[in-house]
């Protein structure tokens, strides 16, 4: 698969292979660069293969096969602590019986650093975390949210150029989780690190990557910016994992100019849509379309596709109304109505038209959880 790098990396990954058991691979072939400065997201479901990939850059886990590079160097045979790396894990893995300053100064005394310097890098590091009041204080003294900030702030201390981080937010609530996402981000802009962050939260790799990489079955299904992956998905999974997302099922009629006609399932229904990922007339397709791009009785020229719904639920969600209606056999067809003044008003059990343009849906492969008609 393509690194789609800018060639500037601070990290590549060349054929890398992992198995546990010598048959499995659970990391297959990645060929993967991380480019210098950026901020990269491997997202993925348990068991897709992003941790291993963190965890053998790490130095915590051997490859199989390949070879990974630091800045030129292979680094397979290099221990973790020789790598230079910043590490920052969900569980803080804080010294519980030193205090955040001394935490801080941890990984800077047991580089040599002199006491003058390390105290004037962790003075820098509590100011970069907003934290210059809590040097004093023990890890069991500080909340959740500046644990993980001080966390942070050691990963950071002693200015690598590479920073890994796994799952670091998933032991924060909701509020905090989304807070720290914009530190995090915000602190990875001033300073210009790499970041190789591994998360299955979409939310959280589309928030703050310049790159996201989607794993799955140890394979990396798209790699792309977080905009691109969200309106440009490449196959089914890519389209269901990231972001909410309607399917529909049918078959491929007729193919023209880059645009499917598609009959569907359940009503026999054609609809068109941009042909992605099929390749000729006859075959199965998984149509995907976001919920917010469907619109509720279409004036005019609004939508060149058009289906019929009925409203099943509505659910007030501040911005939005999100309802779920019943379409051409599906009862779980999302639509996300803007909450603006002039909004028509809808009930259950109303009768709509839906309509979109054809540009918002994608033909993708057929899934394995589409119900296919005898």
């Amino acid at each position: 698969m393509a690194t789609d790098s800018s060639g500037d990396y601070i990290v590549r990954f060349e054929n890398v292979q992992k198995s546990y058991d010598g048959e499995i691979l659970v990391v297959k072939n990645l060929n993967l660069n991380v480019d210098t400065g950026e901020f990269l997201t491997m997202l993925g479901p348990s068991g897709s293969g992003k941790t291993t990939c963190l965890m053998m850059l790490a130095g915590f886990e051997p490859a199989t096969n390949g070879e990974i590079y630091l800045k030129d160097t292979p680094i397979n045979r290099v221990p973790p602590h020789k790598r230079g790396i910043g590490m920052v894990f969900q569980n803080y893995a804080l010294f519980p019986h030193m205090t955040v300053a001394e935490n801080l100064a941890f990984p800077l005394e047991v580089r040599g650093m002199n006491k003058a310097d390390t105290e004037a890098k962790v003075k820098r590091a509590l100011d970069m975390v907003q934290l210059p009041q809590m040097a004093g204080r023990r890890p069991g003294q500080l909340s959740g949210g500046q644990q993980q900030r001080v966390a942070v702030a050691r990963a950071l201390v002693f200015e690598p150029d590479l920073v890994l981080m796994d799952e670091p937010l998933g032991a924060l609530d909701k509020n905090l989780r989304e807070e720290m996402q914009y530190e995090i981000k915000h602190i990875h802009e001033n300073l210009g690190v790499s970041v190789v962050y591994v998360t299955h939260d979409q939310t959280e790799a589309l928030t703050m990557s310049n790159r996201i990489a989607v794993f799955d079955d140890g394979v990396i299904q798209q790699l792309a910016a977080p905009n691109v992956l969200y309106e440009e998905p490449v196959n089914a999974f890519c389209a269901y994992f990231i972001g909410e997302n309607n399917r529909l099922y049918g078959s491929v009629k007729e193919i023209k100019e880059g645009v499917c006609r598609v009959e569907l399932d359940g009503s026999g229904r054609t609809v068109h849509a941009k042909q992605v990922n099929v390749d000729s007339v006859g075959e199965r397709t998984t149509i995907s379309l976001r919920p917010e791009r469907v619109i509720v009785n279409p004036d005019g020229e609004a939508a060149n596709n058009a289906l019929d719904g009925k409203v099943e639920e509505l659910i007030y969600l501040g911005d939005h109304i999100r309802t779920r209606m019943r379409v051409s056999g599906n009862e779980d067809f999302i639509v996300k109505i803007p909450n603006a003044h002039g909004h028509a008003a809808l009930n259950v059990g109303d009768e709509v038209k839906l309509g979109w343009v054809t540009e918002d849906a994608r033909a993708l492969d057929a899934t394995a959880h589409e119900a296919i008609p005898d």
